[in-house]
């Protein structure tokens, strides 16, 4: 998915978070959890100012169309969450060739890392991580319970050589799909930090998709 050197770096579009993190629950417990009243959003995250790198027309910032140095070497592993009771698998994807999605692992019990932007011993940018809520197939995903972390929550990110890169969650946002700032949570600049994506809010039974979604983001712990 990288391509050769030089050439346009994919970039998923608006509808990046709309299929690929969308799978349903179409039993009872998905229905109920959809239809719930999500937590207030928290926080906001800090972005670096935009630069003519990054206000483009293009959905996601294009630094230079190629994939961070050493960026396939750097994935993280795996994700532990303990509030959430989570350790998941991590996988590096990228964008799906013929819809422009973020192609999360299909499982819905592993997560996929975002391979086109910051890795796992990042000093800069946003390190995204995506999952799904659950599944019609499969029930609850990975990342079923993720609109209930709070502010202080710890989160853990294991690297390709074992260790572990501990941050704590700082902000939680919900978004309409349509409305998402793609560019403040793929940046590759400013502080660094860990953002993780799924689908929330309503389920819309005619296009079966969840409606918005929901945005944790955690910073490093000092």
């Amino acid at each position: 998915m990288s391509g050769p050197v030089g050439a346009p770096r994919p970039v998923p579009g608006r509808a990046l978070l709309l299929l690929a993190v969308g799978l349903v629950l179409t039993g009872s417990a998905g229905v109920a959890a959809c239809q719930a009243s999500p937590p207030g959003d928290f926080g906001r995250p800090t972005v670096a100012a935009p630069t003519a790198a990054t206000t483009t027309a293009s959905p996601l910032p294009v630094v230079d169309g190629t994939a961070p140095t050493a960026a396939a070497e750097d994935g993280p592993t795996r994700l532990t969450i303990p509030a959430l009771g989570l350790k998941a698998t991590v996988n590096a994807v990228g964008v799906d060739p013929d819809t422009g999605d973020f192609a999360v692992p299909p499982s819905v019990d592993q997560v996929g890392w975002y391979r086109f932007g910051p890795g796992f011993s990042a000093t800069a940018g946003s390190i995204v991580v995506a999952g799904h809520v659950d599944s019609a197939a499969e029930g609850r995903g990975a990342f079923f319970g993720l609109g209930s972390l709070e502010a202080g929550d710890e989160v853990a990110l294991t690297g390709p050589d074992g260790q572990s890169r501990t941050f704590r969650v700082t902000a939680r946002e919900h978004y309409r799909k349509t409305a998402i700032p793609l560019q403040k949570y793929f940046a590759r600049e400013g502080p660094v930090r860990l953002t993780l994506i799924t689908c929330g809010g309503p389920f819309d039974s005619r296009t079966r998709h969840y409606r918005d979604n929901v945005v944790v983001t955690a910073v490093p712990r000092t």
